[in-house]
C-alpha cells in the first residue's frame, strides 16, 4: 500500500486564513518572549550592587518561566498548522524588544525588563482581536495568561524602582 505524501487537512473548526493570521501573531509573541528570555537571562548572570542576591533570584524565576511560556506559544503555533520560528535571525525580524548589547546597571536592568514585560504584554494583545473573531478559545486562554504573567511582572519590576 502506497503511502500519500500529502498533509492531512486540519479541520478545527478554525480557517484556514484565521489560522495564518493567528499564527503569524503567535510568531511576534515568541520572538518578543524569546528575546525577554535572553535579556533576562543575560541579567541573572550580570546584575551586581547592593540588590545582587535578590535580583539574581528574581531573574532566574523570571527567565525560567519564559522558557516554559515559549514552548507553550511555539506548540499553539504548531496545533494550528504552521512552523514556529526558531532562529536568532528570524526573531531578530519579528521582535519588537530591543536586543541589549551592553551589560547595564541593575536598576537600567530592571527599567529594561520592565518595557520588555510591557511590549510582550501589547504584542499578545495585538493578537487576541484575530483570535477571537476566529472563535480561537485555546489561543485567547494562552494570550489571557500570558498578558496577566507580563502585567504582573512589569508592576513588581517598576514597584522595585519606586
Amino acid at each position: 500500500m502506497a503511502k500519500s505524501s500529502a498533509a492531512p487537512v486540519i479541520d478545527i473548526g478554525i480557517g484556514a486564513g484565521d489560522r495564518k493570521k493567528i499564527a503569524d501573531g503567535l510568531s511576534r509573541l515568541l520572538a518578543d518572549s524569546y528575546t525577554l528570555y535572553l535579556k533576562t537571562h543575560s541579567y541573572h548572570w550580570n546584575v551586581t550592587g547592593p540588590m545582587f542576591n535578590t535580583l539574581h533570584l528574581m531573574f532566574m524565576e523570571q527567565y525560567n518561566e519564559l522558557a516554559l511560556a515559549v514552548d507553550l506559544v511555539a506548540e499553539r503555533i504548531r496545533a494550528l498548522g504552521h512552523p514556529a520560528p526558531g532562529s536568532y535571525a528570524q526573531y531578530g525580524k519579528l521582535t519588537s524588544i530591543k536586543e541589549s548589547t551592553s551589560v547595564p546597571g541593575a536598576t537600567d536592568m530592571l527599567r529594561e525588563l520592565v518595557k520588555g514585560h510591557e511590549t510582550v504584554a501589547r504584542t499578545a494583545r495585538d493578537v487576541f482581536p484575530a483570535a477571537e473573531k476566529a472563535g480561537d478559545e485555546a489561543t485567547c486562554d494562552l494570550l489571557t495568561q500570558r498578558l496577566q504573567l507580563h502585567e504582573k511582572t512589569a508592576w513588581m519590576l517598576r514597584a522595585m524602582l519606586e
